[in-house]
């Protein structure tokens, strides 16, 4: 499960490396290009709110592999398209229908003990976040080498496998309601007013994450400007850095399972802080530059991985019968996040370089200080550390 959640969701993301090789394969602007990655996540926020939530009224193996196999076929007509509108339609259908990982993740939570499920849930989200870090390396070098179409060419390919295997290894589980589908969509919207453990939990991850998402979409123009003047293989150099954070994702499923999530979520907001703060020095050039940005990003992919499975382990303790839609909810705002963060790195960097994307992380990080400190619910199941077992 946590190498389908790494395969699958690399979809979203190798697109943020190949920015530049777009641009200049459809000769348009940076930005435009940029946009291509933009889009993706918020069709991966859509289909979020829209489909995650049919993982609670249908089987998960067969909805599944029939998403993989739509995604599949996205990522070839991507692969294939003539021009930028039809690049764009079809990374939108790729986010939309890329959201197997958040359908494997309240599956595998129900399939274990209380007291397993943040090392559980912290082995798949190191598989995620793997999957993150390592698609803008595979997603740089494959297409400096051979164009940017090859990525998308070589993720279809996988992501059609990976369907077959999926459907052959998952356990067929039995639907957890018979809810009509309109009455699931509107569950995970009065749940996220309902749940003050959701909504903290929503909120925080939209900040952190949109940082996350300003400072790897920008990335690419960064180091591949006039100030670094590296190709798109550089980014993919920096994400393998990055993807050796993916081990403390089981580390911080156990620290939660011993702490509580709120104090996993205080770390990873100072880690943030810590996180813009060293990757100012990106901005001043050579290698000082390129170190502070590896070990800034290192840093930043750890606060935002364990910050991830803190409160998806918080969420899931709240409603076991429905975990998929607690999951639409709180995904749905993480990504709308994510894409919001994108879009305003792009235009940070655009008026003020990438101080200003940094200085945009360090605010969305304060943001979340202020959701982490204040409206603490009491006591709520999966907030407190367990003594024996997890506290209820």
């Amino acid at each position: 499960m946590a190498l389908a959640c790494g395969v699958s969701v690399a979809n979203v993301y190798f697109p943020q490396a190949l920015t530049p090789l777009i641009a200049d394969g459809f000769d348009v602007a940076t930005s435009t290009a940029a946009t291509v990655a933009t889009v993706t996540q918020l069709g991966y926020a859509v289909g979020i709110f829209f489909l995650v939530p049919l993982g609670d009224r249908l089987s998960r193996r067969p909805l599944i592999t029939v998403l993989l196999a739509v995604t599949g076929l996205a990522l070839l007509a991507a692969a294939l398209a003539p021009a930028t509108g039809a690049l764009l339609a079809a990374s939108a259908v790729v986010g939309v229908a890329t959201v197997v990982p958040q359908l494997l993740l309240p599956l595998a939570a129900g399939l274990v003990a209380d007291d397993r499920r943040g090392a559980v849930i912290g082995t798949l989200q190191g598989g995620l976040i793997g999957g993150i870090l390592l698609a803008r390396t595979f997603g740089g070098t494959l297409g400096e080498q051979l164009g940017w179409r090859a990525p998308y060419l070589v993720a279809a390919a996988l992501t059609v496998l990976l369907a077959l295997v999926l459907h052959v290894a998952l356990p067929n589980t039995a639907p957890a309601t018979r809810d009509r589908y309109t009455a699931l969509l509107a569950a995970s919207a009065r749940m996220l007013r309902a749940e003050p453990g959701l909504r903290r939990s929503a909120l925080f991850q939209a900040t952190l994450f949109g940082g996350f998402s300003a400072a790897w979409t920008v990335l690419a123009l960064l180091v591949t400007g006039s100030r670094y003047g590296l190709d798109s293989r550089a980014v993919g150099v920096l994400a393998l850095i990055g993807a050796a954070s993916m081990v403390c994702a089981p580390v911080a499923g156990r620290w939660v399972d011993r702490h509580g999530a709120d104090r996993v979520s205080l770390w990873c907001i100072l880690g943030t802080f810590a996180a813009a703060a060293v990757l100012t020095l990106g901005a001043a050039g050579s290698w000082v530059g390129l170190a502070a940005l590896a070990v800034g990003l290192l840093l930043l992919d750890i606060a935002v991985q364990c910050s991830q499975v803190a409160n998806q382990a918080r969420i899931f303790a709240l409603r076991p019968e429905a975990r998929s839609r607690l999951n639409t909810a709180y995904m749905t705002c993480s990504f709308l996040g994510g894409s919001a963060g994108s879009w305003l790195g792009i235009r940070a960097y655009a008026q003020t370089g990438w101080l200003g994307v940094c200085a945009l992380m360090a605010v969305l990080a304060l943001l979340a200080l202020v959701v982490c400190l204040t409206g603490a619910p009491a006591r709520q199941a999966g907030t407190e550390p367990r003594s024996g077992t997890l506290a209820r």
